[in-house]
């Protein structure tokens, strides 16, 4: 058995084929850092693989709460995905905490 039929991006335990006395071998791209990958995967899956391109963040939304603690949220889009076992693709969205300070959060009572 070998690569030759499958290649899986990241981690997949569905992503094997019969390596030497019955043990498996993986096709995965984890299976470099696991260190069992099918004695063909980088010929068969590492020379194709195109790891994940993402673009740039776009802006940080306004504050969800106009009064007190919130969130703002911003996210990046994908313009290559992995393919052939490249490098998956990172984070597209981030969160982090805000105030808000509406001018009427103070006369509101």
């Amino acid at each position: 058995g070998g690569c030759w039929h499958q290649c899986c991006p990241g981690r997949n335990n569905a992503c094997w084929a019969p390596g030497a006395r019955r043990a498996r071998c993986y096709c995965d791209s984890y299976c470099e850092r696991t260190g069992d990958c099918c004695e063909d995967y980088h010929t068969a899956c590492r020379r194709a693989a195109v790891g994940c391109a993402v673009g740039p963040w776009g802006p940080w939304s306004g504050c969800s709460s106009p009064c007190g603690v919130g969130s703002k949220a911003r996210s990046r889009q994908v313009t290559v995905p992995p393919r052939h076992g490249g490098e998956p693709c990172p984070d597209l969205k981030q969160r982090r905490g805000c105030l808000g300070e509406h001018p009427t959060c103070g006369t509101a009572k």
